[in-house]
């Protein structure tokens, strides 16, 4: 039986029926057979709680510390929550320490502190310190757990070093460079130590550059470096370049899949979510998505009072009333496609602040390109229309067209150079871009273009259709 969906829901199944037989998986040489404990974690996130703790329980020590971290926060919480005080404790200790203080950054109060109370003297002092950090510092994503030697040993003396007082873990692909008093002098691949001579001295295979992230940087600042200079570990420092620890590449990920899941909620029109869809209270999801409907709806309702400003010219005009849906919605959608693009470019640093006038200049432009090929298409749709008698607009139907050709325009003018300015005076401001979601740019060019449509329809119109 092959692992991955197939086996996942077989072990699923066999777990709610009372058969912990997959702990042999943990102990096979096969390697179609064996069990990885991510794979494991995502067994038990298919199972109801009671059962996956039952599971969990069944688990050898080892690999309860293992598959632990694998596992989403709020399964996280309802385990160490129930298991007896001996085993939180063992578990909470033998995690990494950015996976144990991503859990229990979780927590608040009289919680933390029990859950603080758990760990060894070196781990708590170590999450105190850590915990005082904001939320969004790269301090949160630290990993103690580094290698370090100093620059006068040889590479054989280094090797037997880090095999003395050093363990594997995922930070020990990169090994640092300190002076006597911890500063970071360099850092060195582990292959430089297999591919060199045992024989030379450490400072003879330096590079001279280290590039480190300093404990008060944000986690965006980590998440550029590490995409700047393709790095799969990071040292952190502090102001006096002494060597804190270091931050992953795969911590670094699942932070930057967090940010742009919560920029794709708040673009959708609603607060971010704070746990998965799937795991997220029905209750909590309407109040998340409540918040910005309300706001998005009484915006909405000045739609209705420009229409009703406008009500005379609907009443001697109804033919106007026919064209407003592709007008409104022809600007709303050129708001939302330049949010999108200007969103996104200063989210990648392609876009700077600085540089407003130049994307004025160009949505300006590309507005009127784009609007003017709509408004032709309108044009043409109301001509053959006309001719083809699929539908009569009257004798003024040539200003009529003129009127759609020219709104089109303006709108989608208006529509681009809405989108992209909003997300630029709110990142002026210190606020998130995201919140210029395309249903808020949709909302005020759906106002605003109402008015531009009748104010050229009173001009073009009157003394014809608007007697």
């Amino acid at each position: 039986m092959k692992i991955r969906a197939v086996k996942i829901k077989e072990i699923s199944k066999r777990i709610l029926q009372g058969d912990f037989s997959f702990l042999s998986l943990f102990k096979t040489t096969n390697k179609d057979q064996s069990l990885h404990p991510a794979e494991l974690a995502k067994v038990l996130a298919t199972l109801p709680n009671d059962a996956a703790l039952k599971a969990y329980g069944q688990l050898p020590q080892p690999i309860k510390v293992s598959v632990f971290a694998y596992l989403d926060i709020q399964q996280q919480k309802f385990l160490v929550k129930k298991m007896p005080a001996a085993l939180a404790s063992t578990v909470l200790n033998s995690l990494s320490s950015d996976d144990r203080l991503i859990f229990l950054s979780e927590f608040k109060g009289v919680e933390l502190s029990h859950f603080i109370e758990l760990l060894d003297e070196k781990n708590k002092q170590d999450a105190h310190n850590m915990l005082g950090y904001p939320d969004n510092s790269v301090a949160r994503l630290i990993n103690t757990d580094f290698a370090t030697i100093k620059k006068d040993m040889t590479i054989a003396e280094a090797m037997e070093h880090l095999r003395q007082f050093h363990k594997d873990t995922e930070a020990a692909n990169v090994i640092y460079v300190i002076d006597d008093e911890g500063r970071l002098i360099d850092d060195i691949p582990v292959r430089r130590f297999v591919l060199n001579d045992p024989n030379k001295k450490i400072e003879e295979i330096l590079d001279g550059y280290c590039d480190a992230l300093n404990i008060k940087d944000k986690t965006e600042t980590a998440i550029d470096k590490f995409k700047e200079y393709d790095r799969i570990v990071l040292p952190v420092v502090n102001d006096e370049n002494i060597l804190l620890g270091v931050i992953t590449i795969d911590d670094v990920l699942d932070v930057a899949e967090q940010k742009d899941t919560e920029d794709i909620q708040k673009f959708g029109g609603m607060e971010s979510l704070d746990y998965p869809y799937v795991k997220t209270p029905i209750f909590s999801l309407i109040k998340k998505r409540a918040g910005w409907l309300i706001i998005l709806f009484l915006s909405e309702m000045l739609t209705t009072t420009a229409m009703g400003h406008f009500s005379d010219e609907l009443s001697k005009a109804v033919v106007l009333a026919i064209f407003i849906p592709l007008v409104i919605s022809s600007g709303g959608n050129s708001g939302s496609q330049a949010a999108t693009l200007i969103i996104r470019a200063l989210a990648l640093k392609e876009l700077t602040l600085q540089r407003w006038w130049y994307v004025m200049r160009r949505e300006l432009f590309s507005g009127f390109v784009l609007g003017t090929i709509l408004g032709a298409i309108g044009f043409i749709r109301i001509l053959l229309w006309q001719k083809l008698h699929i539908f009569d607009y009257g004798t003024d139907w040539l200003l009529l067209s003129f009127t759609i050709f020219l709104s089109l325009i303006g709108i989608i003018m208006w529509g681009t150079l809405s989108g992209s300015m909003i997300p630029i005076i709110l990142q002026k401001f210190k606020l998130d871009p995201a919140t210029s979601s395309a249903p808020f740019v949709a909302t005020l060019v759906d106002v605003t273009g109402l008015i531009i449509y009748f104010s050229i329809a009173a001009v073009l119109l009157k003394g014809t259709l608007l007697k």
